[in-house]
């Protein structure tokens, strides 16, 4: 068969005027079609018109790219991994995200506090519990033998969630403790991200299967059916022992987090360990996290904790997602920012805030709220830092205080108000961990705990380099082309 001549023939056939006529009419329903999911669909108002401007002005190349790029998969994937399905006009949230009844006030918190409380029981089903104790944990040195010793110490259930856990020196006494501890009768749950896992060879889930150990990987890469997407990654830390502890924080499991450990990769960050009746919301999100990646449902264990007689803080985790739990951490950390009266401490990684949290912040100084932001002058994601300091002006230029943290890089993530309230957890503040992520948080009020966390931060301000508007001002032109340039790709760092 010539395919010339069938080649020629289809071409013919379309420039007749009939065919013109039907190709017009399909791309205008196409085109139409775009046009209409970008209104409904796009939350700023100015990715809606850029997105409409190239679908009608790039015939057929424009829908195409609208198709592949300017659709958010991310939230239709994670209502598949729950089995929920999104109402099709259900636009930009969720059915009853406002339909939480958790304000009621616990008793014993104070007054001050209150705010607050309404704000995050507004926004997650989890109540507000007293009687906890919390305990921060530096570094490897601290945080790796507590959790070692817990696991050594395990009698029913070891539940383990972790983004990176690396196959070095620490991951494996992990492996050989969470193996001894299965040896005695214990149960042994460990969940890994099946992206994180990458981060070490060989992986982690070969060692945890060759000791036989109950492994699950959350939405692991593959190439049949094809699933490569860095999103949806879960970044929460978690690890439950028997009812009695449990850790959480952002602290991954591997040699970078020793710093006495020779690893090119050294990273300084807190943990935290926590006893008491929050347990059963840590289980909680554990035992969803997974339902999802192994299809097998866990008994809950810590449902019947009492508060602890020495137990000072009221907490609450605030788990966070592309799904039904989408802005929740964002939310109420904007609603902390409105309820602070004398101070605002950040101390994170990774600072590319939405412009929401940027006017919030701004709003602070002029209220006269003193803000403090620590952020690390080495960070092993070179490209987040450039892109950070294209915004830095717009806090400066309203004395939002901020200030570089000298090596090593500083893995940390905390936020204190006012030294009576604090969050601390896996989240980091920027698109990635707020809107791409599964993240965890524990919202902590009151106590000595928070009090010091509000001295961790004090303690490491001096220690710092202010920044400074007319340093961010006289950057070469070369240096400000390329942080503009990583800043315009701000949503996917």
């Amino acid at each position: 068969m010539d395919v010339d001549r069938i080649v020629m023939d289809l071409l013919r056939l379309l420039a007749e005027p009939f065919w013109q006529l039907v190709l017009g009419a399909l791309y205008l329903a196409i085109a139409l079609l775009a046009v209409v999911h970008a209104m409904l669909y796009k939350r700023d108002s100015r990715a809606a018109m850029s997105w409409i401007a190239v679908t009608l002005l790039f015939p057929l190349l424009g829908p195409a790219l609208y198709y592949l790029f300017g659709i958010n998969r991310v939230r239709s994937q994670a209502h598949k991994l729950s089995g929920q399905r999104l109402p099709l006009l259900q636009v930009g949230h969720e059915r009853g995200l406002m339909t939480a009844d958790n304000t009621a006030i616990p008793v014993g918190l104070d007054r001050e506090l209150r705010p607050f409380a309404q704000v995050s029981g507004r926004m997650t089903p989890q109540p507000l519990v007293a009687g906890n104790q919390v305990l921060t944990l530096h570094n490897g040195e601290e945080a790796y033998p507590a959790m070692l010793a817990a696991i050594a110490g395990a009698q029913r259930r070891v539940l383990l969630c972790s983004y990176i856990f690396e196959s070095d020196h620490t991951g494996r006494e992990f492996v050989a403790a969470l193996a001894a501890a299965q040896e005695r009768g214990v149960e042994v749950r460990v969940l890994v991200d099946g992206f994180g896992e990458l981060y070490s060879w060989p992986r982690i889930g070969r060692l945890l299967r060759r000791a036989e150990l109950p492994t699950a990987r959350f939405l692991p890469p593959r190439l049949l059916p094809p699933s490569l997407s860095l999103n949806l990654r879960n970044h929460r830390k978690i690890m439950l022992v028997d009812d009695r502890e449990g850790f959480t924080g952002g602290m991954n499991i591997g040699d970078r987090h020793m710093l006495t450990s020779s690893s090119r990769k050294r990273a300084a960050d807190l943990h935290f360990r926590v006893r008491g009746p929050i347990l059963a919301q840590l289980e909680k999100v554990f035992l969803g996290d997974w339902r999802v990646a192994s299809g097998k449902q866990l008994a809950p264990l810590c449902g019947d904790i009492q508060p602890l007689a020495d137990g000072e803080v009221f907490c609450r985790c605030i788990s966070d997602g592309p799904g039904d739990d989408l802005d929740k951490i964002s939310m109420t950390l904007l609603g902390a920012i409105s309820c602070a009266r004398e101070e605002i401490l950040i101390l994170t990684p990774y600072f590319l805030p939405s412009r929401e949290m940027v006017a919030s912040l701004q709003s602070a100084t002029l209220r006269g709220v003193r803000v403090i932001i620590l952020l690390p002058a080495q960070n092993n994601l070179p490209f987040v830092h450039w892109a950070s300091r294209n915004m830095l002006w717009e806090l400066l230029l309203y004395d939002v205080e901020i200030r570089y943290q000298p090596a090593p890089f500083s893995h940390a993530k905390l936020f204190v108000v006012d030294r009576c309230y604090a969050q601390v957890g896996s989240a980091n503040l920027d698109p990635r961990s707020l809107r791409l992520n599964f993240e965890l948080n524990l919202e902590l009020f009151s106590g000595d705990s928070v009090l010091q966390l509000a001295r961790e931060i004090h303690s490491r301000y001096p220690l710092s380099t202010p920044v400074t508007l007319k340093e961010i001002d006289q950057r070469s032109l070369p240096v400000r082309l390329r942080d503009a340039f990583f800043w315009l790709f701000q949503p996917y760092l």
